[in-house]
């Protein structure tokens, strides 16, 4: 069957000395991160009602017509403040784009600001920020000196924040799409097949400090944690894996009845699958994907592949390189204030307004 999506780029990303294998693409923006230049950031509540509110920071490009805004939602243990978020806002800036950086609960500089932790599945949350974001691209509309256009919103997700971003479209798409395009990078769309492979032995550090963060995040709940919790997340019976850490803290906050309840309640492949088997329309959306990722399988990124070329699906696109390890993709072509994975998310959400 021929390729549906003929406008997808052919060059992969191809690994850059010294950052070579998959643990050193994973790893470069912590071994050698880059100094960031300041932005300008303008902090934005988003209102959750009950006295709780998310921190957002907003930037715009200077002196050139606004393509767009971007939501970019950070991945588990990270913020609005990230290098990798920072230096795909840099990157959208330049292409025209303005951009919200979310932080989802907890999160950040947000922490004060409300309960509880994120979660994968976390659309209460979710389903209010990005009609805030609607609104802010209409005022981005208002603000332009050209005759009113219409301002898409999009948006972009690392990692978890890919597959937050994933349920909320799942969730509502009429009348009007949450987003008007949506990528994912290093997404997991198998929650469960993802805490497997990151709980294995070789993924020791990695766990290590992910569950460093994620305790740190907990504990610092302005109303606290509950002794049960404080066992699990103090001493020396805290918990060692991210499955423990989800099943102890995560589902029950979130109203799961366990673990795999949880897993399954928040992992959006069985829905992609059946919306693209059922020729469902959703806003078009790109996963980017490394092989060679350490963190997430891409086994669940390979399964929608083949499921677009089956149903000759339009609005789902994959792309998967060899190398790039997890939100890595620091590759050989690189400008040095932009990994592939950025340019391949700017030039795709710029042909999306053509």
């Amino acid at each position: 069957m021929s390729d549906p999506h003929p406008d997808r780029p052919a060059a992969l990303s191809q690994q850059r000395l010294p950052w070579w294998g998959p643990d050193l693409q994973t790893l470069r923006d912590t071994l050698r991160p880059q100094r960031q230049a300041q932005d300008g950031a303008s902090s934005i509540t988003i209102d959750l009602g009950a006295g709780e509110a998310l921190l957002g920071r907003t930037t715009s490009p200077q002196g050139q017509q606004l393509a767009g805004l971007v939501v970019v939602v950070h991945g588990l243990g990270g913020c609005s403040e990230g290098q990798g978020i920072r230096r795909l806002a840099h990157h959208l800036h330049a292409t025209g784009f303005a951009v919200l950086r979310l932080n989802l609960r907890g999160a950040g500089a947000g922490r004060c600001l409300a309960s509880g932790t994120y979660a994968a599945l976390c659309n209460r949350d979710l389903l209010p920020a990005l009609s805030r974001a609607r609104q802010l691209a209409e005022q981005l509309a208002d603000a332009q000196d050209s005759p009113r256009r219409a301002v898409p919103l999009f948006g972009v997700g690392l990692s978890l924040g890919g597959t937050v971003l994933l349920n909320g479209l799942l969730e509502r798409s009429e009348p009007q799409p949450l987003l008007d395009g949506l990528v994912c990078v290093s997404s997991p769309l198998d929650l469960m097949g993802c805490a497997e492979q990151f709980d294995r032995p070789r993924n020791r550090l990695y766990r290590r400090w992910v569950l460093k963060r994620l305790r740190q995040l907990t504990l610092a709940d302005p109303q606290g944690v509950s002794p049960q919790e404080r066992s699990l997340l103090t001493g020396p019976g805290r918990v060692r894996t991210l499955q423990a850490f989800d099943a102890g803290i995560t589902a029950p906050r979130w109203g799961h009845a366990s673990m795999a309840a949880y897993y399954a309640a928040a992992s959006p492949l069985p829905r992609l699958q059946a919306a693209v088997a059922a020729g469902a329309r959703l806003p078009p959306t790109l996963l980017i994907h490394a092989a060679d990722d350490p963190w997430v399988p891409v086994a669940a990124t390979r399964q929608l592949a083949a499921a677009t070329q089956q149903h000759a699906c339009a609005w789902l696109e994959t792309l998967i390189s060899a190398h790039g390890g997890h939100n890595g993709f620091h590759s050989r072509a690189d400008d040095p204030k932009a990994s592939w994975a950025d340019r391949q998310t700017a030039d795709w959400l710029n042909r999306r307004l053509g």
